[in-house]
């Protein structure tokens, strides 16, 4: 209270500079008039003026009416509020002095010491003008001009969009400002002029800008929009400045080159529209730079100039409320550019497109998809183009016992371009019954089936054996039936909740000719606490787990007051000695399997601890082990996720290598408006889990470290990041990068 009654003497008693006074952003005293007329009669002509006054004199002899006291005037749109009110009626001239308020249709306000209007309530001259905009943001001046088309005139200005108050309403300097010799405010256009202008940053005045204009509220027009800068070891020092061109209301291009002190200059340009049914985008790079085709050498000497770019697209219409159609591009000339230039660290790209339909009981999907592989030993012509996909699914209550059945018609066509071809289709129906007994068990029987077609060439092309299948066409048939029984029991405990659910599964199933079938899409296999009561363990369709199993387990449930805690453990053991198509390193490979678990516990919104595990049946050896926690506010934060993979799987399976690592990222709000953050990988793999590994233990793999100042209308940061490892012309070494945004500039 004491710093609001400083700053209100300062303002009141003239001690703060001439400019200041003359461009008092703050709120005045006065109350905007109200929406309504004063009066509820209609008026018959759409000119006359309606007013309300608690005192009222006319002198007939100057043809001057006086209103004082809380006098409102009203007239088609236009609505002014007053203490007191000179009407001269010869002259049409109206002068309101004492707490005054005018109102335009748009919503605008506009405050004066006082204020000589037509008897139009809509141009006139306003004495220390304050123009509060509906749509956000303020104009103060020493003096107005309001013009009957509601453009303002203002001279020895000042504009912010930002708060003038603190959080104890106490008045504030904005975080930014502009000044001004002239400023015109067009609410048809939605746009501020400016001629003179300076921008005053934390109060400090910046250089002069240039003579330009910006939007206000959440219109778009073309102009420029806020430009970044940075440095990287590759490129040098970059600044890239993007321009909006705006094509019509529902679409927009926006221009953006980046020009570099060590490379030529990069030109993106990003589309979108937007229209009733969906929205589209598109972005597109393009540059000429070095490159090197040869990536596995840490210092190439083999580069060339080439043509570089990237294209990045997507699109979703709703046709009907049933039909939508989608897709996506993604598409590079070469596996170094995203990474030289920061766009992206994905390893692989994706194109899609699809034809969807959705209702309450049935799907239908028509999908293709293309993969563009960034990885170093990957070989593009071994990626798989799949055109099409067909799937459809419907489901239907069994009218017989009370169950549920789900029917699937698949079909799928794989083509490469230097590998194997594969086509497949099959139809499958799966009958759920679940009942729940007198003692509270909750019984789930499960029946499936499955008929397979397979046709496929060239399964030389496939390296890994296990994965080819037979050359030409085949037939496959699957089925499985499967009980599944639960049964909670719910009691309190310390002062809360707990729930134990033990649970049992048995699965019967048939030998199946798993090897006579190409593997697509089963590749990668990895018992884990989501998989392990699955019909089929298998991702995919191409293997489907033939082994008659019991699986057991149980799940421990506890909450209390702020706190929840969930924790399940499993197993399952192969009641046949039939010998298993699941490898070694699976989890699955013996009679018994290695022991899975998930542990969960929240406290608030301020603690969440997630621990996945895989212990090996016999040593009880850690096989999987991944932690990941968030602990804070919204504010101020940690995020930690470690991994560690020591299954002993066979290259040849696949190629994801035991390894062990370290995810860290975090944000500390240091004060009100400030916050510092940072994130970093750290490989802690050895010798001893991967030979191939080129780690010792603790190799950084990249960080990022910055500072960040975020309040209602301004975000100013910087970032350091650094990267560990080369790739071809993606060099490591250190990059920045600085942000500015202002709101309603550049926007």
């Amino acid at each position: 209270m004491a710093g609001c009654a400083l700053s209100l003497a300062l303002l009141a008693s003239g001690l703060l500079p001439a400019s200041a006074r003359a461009q008092d952003l703050q709120a005045r005293p006065a109350a905007p008039p109200l929406p309504e007329p004063p009066t509820s009669s209609t008026p018959t002509d759409p000119d006359q003026v309606q007013f309300s006054a608690s005192g009222l004199e006319y002198d007939t002899n100057a043809d001057v009416v006086t209103a004082t006291g809380e006098v409102r005037m009203f007239r088609q749109g236009d609505r002014l509020r007053a203490d007191k009110v000179v009407w001269n009626r010869k002259t049409g001239k109206v002068l309101a002095t004492g707490n005054i308020a005018v109102t335009n249709p748009q919503g605008d306000i506009a405050y004066g010491d006082s204020i000589e209007l037509t008897d139009s309530l809509k141009d006139g001259v306003v004495d220390n003008m304050l123009v509060v905009l509906e749509q956000g943001g303020r104009l103060a001046a020493k003096q107005g001009t309001r013009a009957a088309d509601g453009t303002v005139e203002l001279r020895s200005a000042a504009y912010t969009p930002c708060a003038v108050v603190n959080s104890a309403g106490c008045p504030k300097e904005p975080t930014w400002k502009i000044t001004a010799v002239s400023v015109t405010y067009r609410p048809d256009r939605k746009r501020i002029y400016y001629a003179g202008a300076r921008l005053h940053l934390f109060g400090l005045p910046s250089l002069p800008l240039p003579k330009f204009s910006n939007p206000v509220g959440g219109g778009s027009d073309s102009g420029l929009l806020s430009p970044n800068g940075g440095y990287s070891r590759v490129n040098g020092f970059e600044v890239s400045i993007p321009y909006y061109v705006k094509l019509a209301p529902n679409q927009g291009l926006v221009v953006t080159p980046h020009l570099y002190t060590s490379v030529l200059p990069m030109l993106q340009a990003d589309y979108s529209a937007l229209s009733t049914r969906g929205a589209f985008s598109l972005r597109a790079y393009a540059t000429e730079s070095r490159r090197s085709d040869d990536l596995t050498t840490a210092n190439s000497a083999d580069t060339s100039m080439a043509f570089r770019g990237y294209l990045d697209g997507m699109a979703r219409y709703q046709l009907t409320p049933n039909w939508s159609v989608s897709g996506s591009l993604r598409l590079t000339t070469d596996r170094t550019f995203l990474r030289r230039y920061d766009i992206s660290r994905d390893d692989r790209l994706r194109s899609t497109a699809s034809l969807e339909r959705i209702d309450d009981s049935s799907y239908f999907a028509l999908t293709g998809w293309y993969v563009q592989t960034l990885r170093v030993n990957d070989s593009q012509g071994q990626q798989p183009i799949a055109l099409p996909e067909i799937d459809y699914r419907k489901r239907f209550d069994d009218g017989l016992v009370g169950g549920r059945v789900q029917l699937q018609l698949n079909t799928l066509a794989l083509t490469r371009t230097d590998g194997q071809d594969t086509q497949r289709a099959f139809a499958s129906a799966q009958w759920d019954l679940r009942r729940l007994t007198n003692w509270g068990q909750e019984v789930t029987f499960t029946a499936f089936a499955r008929a397979d077609a397979y046709n496929t060439n060239n399964t030389d092309a496939t390296s890994i054996v296990s994965y080819r299948g037979l050359e030409g066409f085949h037939k496959r048939a699957i089925g499985a039936a499967a009980v599944d029984v639960k049964w909670p029991f719910i009691g309190t405990f310390l002062g809360g909740t707990q729930r134990f659910t033990p649970r049992v599964q048995l699965v019967a199933a048939p030998s199946i000719a798993n090897t006579r079938i190409p593997n697509e899409d089963s590749r990668a296999v990895d018992l884990d606490d989501t998989n392990l009561f699955a019909l089929n363990r298998f991702a995919g369709y191409d293997r489907f787990e033939d082994s008659s199993r019991a699986t057991y387990g149980g799940e421990w449930a506890l909450d209390l007051p702020g706190i929840a805690f969930t924790t399940n453990i499993g197993q399952s053991y192969r009641l046949g000695t039939r010998p298993t198509i699941l490898p070694d390193g699976t989890g699955l490979s013996d009679r018994f399997s290695d022991i899975v678990g998930r542990s969960e516990l929240r406290f608030r919104d301020f603690v969440s601890v997630v621990h996945r595990y895989r212990l090996d049946k016999d040593s009880l050896a850690i096989r999987r082990n991944e932690i990941d926690a968030t602990i804070g506010s919204r504010a101020t934060y940690v995020l930690v996720g470690y991994l560690k993979l020591n299954r002993n799987i066979d290259a040849a399976i696949e190629d994801l290598r035991d390894r062990e690592e370290i995810r860290v990222a975090g944000r500390v709000q240091f004060a009100r408006f400030w916050s510092a953050f940072g994130s970093g990988v750290v490989d802690l793999t050895n010798k001893s889990e991967d030979p191939l590994s080129v780690s010792d233990g603790f190799s950084p793999i990249r960080h990022r470290v910055g500072v960040q100042y975020e309040d209602d209308c301004l975000r100013l940061g910087a970032t350091w990041r650094r990267t560990y490892n080369d790739t071809g012309d993606a060099r490591k070494g250190n990059s920045f990068l600085l942000t500015l945004a202002f709101t309603n500039l550049g926007r």
